[in-house]
């Protein structure tokens, strides 16, 4: 008896709402003899549902998503199956979601109307394990995580008095009501103010607390 074959394809889940998209998509993926179509997904659920059970190699995933959007999908992908391959589809490479998938987890991202070859070779990286990132998201990828590097150290700086008071700061309180809050001397409390302008370079309370915001250290109340 013979053996049976084994299916060795390249096996792709393909997300986007848009029939034309998906049909284009699977005629011409149709014509390599490594790749097999084995699911498409109309909109972010199914997207989520199908991957989910599914298994696909590698996922082609738009951007513009009914229901869930191509980064919530992608982080539902990926918070259950954490070695998920994703491509994004995209119609535009200035879409700052790109960024946002990147750091979900994305391996890289494709333009809608891509050369063939392109998005075969692309494929073909990603589910070697490569990932594909083009230059000005990478430079945009490094200094996001570069401001989240500066976030971490201002978090790791201040102590957490410090803290206390930054977000007492931010409600507005004066030094005299922030000592009395945290049963502090005043004396104590304008070192510890005086401290976090320092660490926080900034020239006085409403610097501080607008430093304080962008970097989300603390929240203003509504």
């Amino acid at each position: 008896m013979s053996k049976p074959s084994v299916d060795r394809s390249i096996h792709i889940l393909i997300a986007d709402d848009h029939p034309v998209v998906r049909d284009g998509l699977r005629s011409m993926l149709s014509t390599q003899p490594d790749f097999r179509v084995v699911g498409e997904a109309v909109n972010g659920v199914e997207a989520v549902q199908l991957a989910a059970r599914l298994k696909p190699d590698v996922i082609l995933l738009d951007l513009e998503m009914p229901d869930l959007d191509g980064v919530s999908v992608l982080t539902q992908v990926r918070a259950t199956d954490p070695q998920a391959r994703v491509i994004i589809v995209t119609a535009y490479d200035t879409d700052e979601r790109i960024l946002q998938a990147v750091v979900a987890g994305a391996q890289g991202y494709l333009l809608k109307g891509a050369p063939r070859e392109e998005i075969f070779r692309a494929i073909r990286v990603v589910y070697e394990g490569g990932s594909l990132l083009q230059p000005i998201v990478a430079s945009k990828l490094m200094r996001h995580l570069s401001h989240q590097a500066s976030q971490s150290a201002d978090m790791e700086s201040l102590t957490p008095r410090e803290l206390e008071v930054l977000c007492l700061l931010a409600q507005g309180k004066s030094n005299k009501q922030i000592a009395a809050e945290l049963v502090i001397t005043e004396r104590t409390t304008k070192f510890h103010v005086s401290s976090i302008f320092s660490k926080l370079e900034a020239a006085n309370r409403t610097e501080a607390v607008k430093i304080a915001v962008q970097r989300g250290l603390v929240t203003l109340a509504q």
